[in-house]
């Protein structure tokens, strides 16, 4: 039976509580999926795979390709296909869109299915976020961003949305509901989203049944007490709460 798959490197968890180490390489990465999101070793920015390129989002929110010895500590990639397009009419904000992609799953008896959608449309807005790197053992996610994170928003531009989808019963395994991270058109710019704004666009959606996780070898990862991963925290950094 065929069926698409969802590569995931680590856990939610763990990056959260301060796992940043490089678990494998862009190279590798992309050998399970050609779309995703995720970060680099260090939280060194935010990462977009967008077709079957690895594009790493700088604090200022610039763009460029990644290396392919580029080190992975977290993300998740699978494979899109063209077949199952949808539209999406105006859009004021990101709990609009979310609440809309919400009941578009739920209607399709999907609630329970981890999910892939890309967005592609000239936003009015967009409003988000991207770090520089550091190198530190147990220190918070939260604690990361708040020293090393940068805002910026995007105005008028063309560009793709990559969403991503965990049902609740996945929560610390990954983010559950929506993650969304973006990049222009040109692949210039982008970064993780807080808040976007368009009059209309066109989507492709895809329902993953199953997933791959990559854990750390290293014997430091099993130092980390993942339970203790505040959910609440995982929210806020993770699920475009500013």
């Amino acid at each position: 039976m065929e069926y698409t798959k969802m590569f995931q490197v680590a856990t939610l968890q763990s990056l959260a509580l301060g796992y940043t180490k490089s678990v494998i390489t862009v190279e590798e990465l992309l050998k399970h999926g050609d779309i995703g999101l995720g970060t680099f070793e260090g939280v060194d920015g935010e990462m977009i795979v967008l077709d079957g390129h690895c594009y790493q989002a700088t604090a200022d929110g610039t763009v460029f390709e990644a290396p392919s010895d580029k080190g992975v500590p977290f993300c998740a990639v699978t494979f899109l296909d063209n077949d199952d397009t949808f539209e999406i009419g105006k859009t004021e904000n990101i709990a609009e869109l979310k609440e809309f992609l919400d009941v578009f799953i739920d209607r399709r008896f999907e609630l329970n299915s981890m999910h892939v959608v890309r967005i592609d449309t000239c936003f009015d807005k967009v409003m988000a976020r991207s770090e520089t790197g550091k190198t530190s053992r147990h220190v918070e996610l939260k604690n990361l961003l708040e020293n090393n994170q940068q805002d910026f928003d995007f105005d008028n531009i063309k560009g793709t949305l990559v969403c991503l989808y965990f049902p609740d019963y996945m929560d610390g395994i990954n983010a559950p509901g929506w993650h969304l991270h973006f990049v222009s058109e040109d692949r210039s710019v982008g970064g993780h989203v807080f808040d976007i704004k368009f009059d209309k666009a066109s989507a492709v959606i895809k329902k993953i049944s199953a997933i791959e996780i990559k854990l750390p070898e290293e014997p430091e990862f099993d130092t980390y007490a993942l339970k203790e991963a505040s959910n609440s925290d995982i929210k806020k950094v993770e699920q475009g709460t500013k």
